[in-house]
């Protein structure tokens, strides 16, 4: 007879193999032809809301890494909200606007900005803007993420222009918009002005020299006996380029300055630092006056440009000026740097101002002589050949630093004075501090950051350059010169948007823009020309609480969460607040979520040129999407996030543990009905009890885990209960009653009642991670009436307080310490030949007191739970070759192998094997349950 053929083996049509990418397509066809996150919907419809506000990534390029990661982490938290009984409507969303778009479809099509009429450039953005929206769009919903994705919200939407203008014209209403002369960030490629946030900081080369300007009215400071042919101010910049644009010197009126003789030269600089100045051009003979002079003296002193006869160089007096670098004596250019700007406006009496130098392409313009039309950085090398020429340079050298790149062209950039449009933060600011107080900020550092960027940052610069994009709705009267916007032209406007959407800018004269028979409300002309720059993007995606979620009744405002990466607290989290609080007075978000950034194996920056990113396609294609979330799910993402070929194949052999224990639940529950075959708690055996207790305290650590979306502990907690408490322990005990009792034999069916509870709830609970997986399982379980269409729309387990007992937690605690010492020395005698399977062996333990006392309650147990075919526990000293536990150091072990016949069926070592004539090979135990 073959008795295998008599066992319960598993049985189960979920493979071994995920064969994920092949798979998972078939998934996400079922979720979307069933209308999966639709019913989600309609089954939470009027539940409490969780509204996450999907921050809009630029629909331009391929998705990366960082991507996958932010969508996955707002997955994870949709998905467990529904669970728990929230609403949790998804719009996705994309930025359409703006430079990165503009620049790539110019860059693709290799077009002439300047010669392509306004309407055709647009067309050609929008359908590149809409073509990589669509491309996204797919390796969104690949990544296994839910919501509406037939009907996201995109900037270039006619909706969300009508609100974004309406937010316009609230803050200008407010007297928060205003046009101004200020030095700005400026791309001299791209011809633009540039936020804040569209800075990156990269490694560069610049010079730095010190620069000699010519006393011309020293008053009563004239170092005595010198020639004032001979005396100079010792400046020092990093911008050589500068120089021509030079008008002004600024001191500090606190630091202490004197004359540095060399030679029959006078050279004056902060005292603090001639030592370093004197080294970095090399002069070891030098002699210090002893006349000391406070910065506050020094206002007002006259100095010749080095290159310019015809311009006087007044000393003036700034905060800005420190002693970290340099003489103490800055070269200002109020064209070129915001500190030079600002300190020039307090001297606007004395005629400092800028003058105009460089133009929109970054070329001198004509108020440079010697330099007209050269690119500025270009210049370095001919200014500082110049200054050398006429003897104006003291001292020259280059060194690397982080120097200001524009974000979307990678140059660098320069600080240029235009006038622009400019967001008022002054009008609001403190409104915005009370608001972040308001906010939950995790991690919580969040808040500081936030704060702090908000309470320094200066006036926001909202116009831009460009044509695509949300045109600033301003107009000019040609008459006054006064700009006009009111609620009169934009209620007008945003009804020619609403029907053609912001070409409408461009589609018609600006008589047709105004309301018929409009007349200037500062003189009453009636003739009058357009804005001509847009939008700063920041500005669009920041006002999409209005045109997004507040327009939305199923949504709402403020919504409930936003979650970006960490750089876009000075980026979306900022322009929204902003925005939100200008015109309601309140933050669009009630809590912030923060991520870090994807980084290599050893913590690199990734990279195209070092080789070492890794992009989520990639990722998919060899492992499938369920890893990638895996590994998203694994990593604590408040600090920069790990990812190498190497992390995901660890990662993989992690998914394919918690695939296996899936596998092996379902097969061994293949004659399992919960319906009719349970088994009550208390009638269960103690073992499945412990199991279910585990299974208890990992769903609170779990629940506690998303609660507070902390996913990397939730991951370490359920990898552990796999591998540890249910394969290493409790599906490894209790595979010989599941394999050899009887079917429906009661020690069977209690641990399947188990298996079925700790299954129904780990599908559940991995649900928001592993969706494909989950669902595969969830579609190989047992029916059971009102089993839900898909996991996806099952609710959080229920929660059994009556499986946690502390008792019985501290006995198993003890018990499974034990066992660890027991299972040590099987180990050893395996590796050491004495037996080859566990059931080969006979366990002697030699135990005393407590020890004793403790283990004897467990006596007839023993042999089960360490799966061995008997256990001996004898009271008294042990031989000298038994082994002593790592735990228990005074119970000791020796195994040896069994002395009795093996069961053919089950495999365990018995006296009663052959007792049976009718089954001569079996133990008794086998006998009786084949006869039964």
């Amino acid at each position: 007879m073959d008795y295998g053929k008599t066992l319960h083996l598993p049985e189960t049509d979920f493979p071994m193999r995920g064969n994920l990418p092949k798979r998972e397509p078939d998934m996400i066809k079922f979720w979307q032809e069933n209308k999966i996150y639709e019913k989600r919907l309609k089954k939470r419809q009027g539940c409490k809301k969780f509204i996450l506000h999907d921050g809009p990534p630029y629909a331009n390029g391929k998705l990366h890494i960082g991507h996958a990661l932010n969508k996955c982490l707002k997955d994870f938290i949709l998905k467990y909200k529904t669970q728990t009984g929230h609403y949790t409507k998804y719009i996705p969303g994309w930025d359409t606007h703006g430079l990165p778009i503009e620049h790539a479809v110019i860059k693709d099509t290799g077009l002439n900005r300047h010669e392509i009429a306004p309407l055709d450039l647009r067309a050609k953005c929008r359908e590149y803007a809409l073509q990589n929206v669509d491309m996204q769009r797919k390796d969104f919903i690949r990544f296994g993420v839910l919501g509406d994705w037939e009907h996201p919200y995109l900037t270039l939407q006619k909706p969300v222009e009508v609100a974004q203008i309406g937010v316009f014209g609230e803050m200008a209403k407010k007297g928060y918009i205003y046009k101004g002369l200020k030095t700005v960030y400026w791309c001299p490629h791209c011809e633009t002005a540039l936020a804040e946030a569209e800075i990156e900081y990269k490694d560069d080369k610049s010079f730095s020299i010190y620069v000699k300007f010519k006393s011309v009215d020293l008053n009563c400071h004239m170092p005595k006996g010198a020639d004032p042919e001979k005396v100079f101010a010792l400046i020092w910049t990093t911008t050589p380029w500068t120089i021509p644009c030079n008008v002004a010197i600024s001191a500090n009126e606190e630091f202490d300055y004197v004359w540095v003789r060399i030679g029959d030269e006078y050279l004056l600089m902060a005292k603090d630092l001639v030592e370093p100045t004197m080294k970095a051009g090399k002069v070891e003979d030098y002699e210090v006056l002893p006349d000391v002079m406070k910065g506050k003296q020094l206002e007002g002193l006259v100095f010749q440009h080095p290159l310019y006869a015809d311009r006087k160089v007044p000393i003036i007096l700034g905060d800005h000026v420190t002693l970290e670098a340099g003489t103490g004596l800055v070269h200002t250019a109020p064209d070129h740097g915001e500190d030079d700007f600002n300190v020039c406006m307090k001297y606007a009496a004395w005629g400092l101002k800028p003058l105009g130098t460089v133009d929109g392409t970054g070329c001198y313009t004509d108020k440079v002589p010697g330099f007209e039309g050269q690119f500025v950085f270009d210049s370095n090398v001919p200014v500082i050949k110049k200054l050398a020429e006429i003897n104006a340079l003291f001292a020259k050298s280059t060194f690397r630093h982080q120097y200001p790149h524009c974000w979307r062209c990678k140059q660098p950039i320069i600080y240029r004075a235009t006038e622009q449009w400019f967001a008022s933060v002054d009008g609001f600011r403190q409104e915005a501090l009370d608001a972040i107080d308001k906010v939950r900020w995790i991690p919580s550092w969040g808040h500081d950051r936030i704060y702090n960027m908000i309470r320094d940052r200066g006036d926001w610069c909202i116009s831009r350059q460009r044509v695509w994009g949300v045109p600033i709705p301003i107009f000019y009267c040609k008459n006054c010169g006064e700009h006009i916007i009111n609620d009169e032209t934009i209620t007008h406007l945003q009804k020619m948007f609403a029907e053609e959407g912001s070409n409408t800018w461009w589609m018609h004269d600006v008589k047709e823009l105004l309301p018929e028979g409009y007349k200037c409300p500062h003189c009453g002309g009636t003739e009058f020309r357009k804005e001509e720059d847009t939008m700063d993007v920041w500005f669009d995606s920041g006002c999409t609480h209005q045109g997004v979620m507040k327009n939305d009744p199923d949504s709402g405002y403020p919504v409930d969460m936003y979650l970006e990466g960490s750089d876009q607290h000075r980026g979306w989290f900022n322009s929204s607040l902003l925005t939100s609080v200008a015109i309601n007075g309140i933050a669009p978000y009630r809590q912030v979520l923060t991520h870090g950034f994807t980084v290599d194996g050893e913590g690199r920056k990734m990279s195209k040129s070092v080789g070492n990113t890794v992009a989520p396609q990639e990722v998919i294609e060899k492992y499938g999407a369920d890893v990638m979330r895996l590994w998203v799910a694994s990593a604590d993402y408040q600090g920069d996030i790990r990812l190498s070929p190497k992390i995901l194949k660890q990662l993989s052999d992690v998914y394919r543990k918690i695939r296996n224990t899936f596998r092996y639940l379902l097969g061994n529950l293949a004659d399992y009905n919960p319906a009719t075959d349970a088994v009550a708690y208390e009638n269960m055996s103690e073992l499945d009890k412990w199991a279910l207790m585990r299974m208890e305290q990992v769903l609170e650590t779990v629940t506690d885990a998303y609660e507070n979306y902390q996913f990397h502990v939730m991951y370490h907690a359920i990898h552990n209960f796999c591998t540890v408490d249910l394969s290493a322990i409790y599906l490894d005990i209790i595979k010989d009653r599941l394999y050899t009792e009887k079917a429906d034999a009661k020690i069977r069916r209690s641990a399947q009642t188990a298996m079925y509870h700790i299954l129904d709830t780990l599908v559940k609970i991995l649900a928001p991670v592993l969706s494909f997986t989950t669902e595969e399982v969830w579609q190989n379980m047992p029916a059971v009436e009102g089993k839900e269409e898909s996991v996806l729309l099952t609710d959080w387990p229920e929660k059994h307080p009556e499986y946690l007992d502390a008792d019985m937690e501290k006995r198993w605690n003890t018990l499974l310490s034990y066992r660890s010492d027991f299972m040590r020395a099987l180990e050893v005698a395996r590796k050491d030949h004495k037996i080859g399977h566990p059931l080969d062996a006979a366990v002697t333990i030699y135990a005393d007191g407590e020890d004793y006392d403790f283990l004897s309650q467990w006596q007839k147990r023993l042999a089960t739970l360490l799966i061995v075919s008997e256990v001996n526990l004898v009271k008294g000293d042990a031989p000298a070759d038994a082994m002593a536990g790592e735990h228990h150091a005074d119970t000791k072990v020796v195994v040896e192998p069994s002395s009795h016949e093996k069961c053919e069926r089950c495999w365990k070592h018995d006296a009663s094997v052959g007792s049976d004539p009718d089954h001569l090979t079996l133990c008794a135990r086998c006998a009786a349950v084949l006869k039964e």
